[in-house]
């Protein structure tokens, strides 16, 4: 039997890169796509709490079964295990997402967030990302890649306990040097509120601005210097946020 393959993303269900992304996955298994109906970029793993959802069926994949719903990408991995597939799928695909999830990037990522989301019900998930912002960037180096990884997710078992974070460089097909398997890279975002006046009643409003800064650029073990280099980015994610290393010496500070 076929494994059955449920694709969301948070670039809504119009964008390009998810029409790649089922198209592709549409190989390996009995897709069905749950996903925004309006771009839900940034909204990390936040779910819908005090507003109704909305669920619609759409035939815009052709023969794929696909719905819209108008929450956010957790939202719709939620919705699709509990009112659309009745049972847990055998595999969440995320994508593919118009722009990187590197370093500190993937904690305010939807992309990210839907991975995330399977993986809290113990489902394989991989996240697709190109480090393009563009409406229509190229996805060749992506279509060549995911079935390789679709594959040997489906084929090998990585456990309950991780999902991937896959980032494509903006390179052509050709230029790529292969996979790597990666480290989350240390960095900042330098930001700042850029404030304007509205022109109708002057108040000012502020808009969200920023430059991105890697703290660690000669390491070649991370994301950022493996799509800096021409290398698909494989950074393997967990949920648990302990940091063990200083449970020893936090006992010692609370404790005496």
């Amino acid at each position: 039997m076929k494994p059955l393959i449920l694709i969301s993303n948070d670039d809504s269900i119009y964008s390009k890169g998810i029409k790649e992304l089922v198209e592709v996955a549409n190989l390996y298994g009995k897709v069905v796509v749950v996903a925004p109906d309006k771009p839900q970029s940034a909204q990390s793993h936040s779910v819908t709490l005090h507003a109704p959802l909305n669920l619609s069926k759409t035939d815009i994949f052709g023969e794929v079964e696909a719905y819209t719903c108008s929450g956010t990408p957790a939202d719709c991995v939620k919705m699709a295990i509990f009112k659309v597939l009745g049972r847990k799928p055998d595999l969440i695909l995320s994508g593919i997402n118009h722009g990187a999830n590197y370093s500190v990037n993937l904690i305010y990522s939807g992309t990210v967030a839907v991975a995330i989301e399977a993986l809290m019900h113990s489902i394989p998930s991989i996240a697709f990302s190109v480090d393009n912002h563009d409406a229509d960037p190229d996805f060749g180096l992506a279509k060549k890649y995911i079935p390789e990884i679709i594959e040997k997710v489906i084929n090998n078992e990585l456990g309950n306990k991780t999902c991937l974070n896959v980032n494509f460089p903006n390179i052509m097909k050709e230029e790529a040097h292969g996979i790597k398997i990666c480290v989350q890279t240390k960095g900042v975002w330098a930001e700042e509120f850029v404030e304007r006046k509205h022109p109708s009643n002057s108040k000012p409003y502020f808009w969200l601005t920023g430059e991105f800064t890697n703290l660690e650029p000669e390491n070649k073990d991370t994301d950022v210097w493996a799509i800096d280099n021409n290398y698909v980015a494989i950074v393997p994610l967990q949920l648990d946020f302990t940091n063990y290393s200083m449970i020893k010496k936090l006992k010692k500070i609370i404790n005496n």
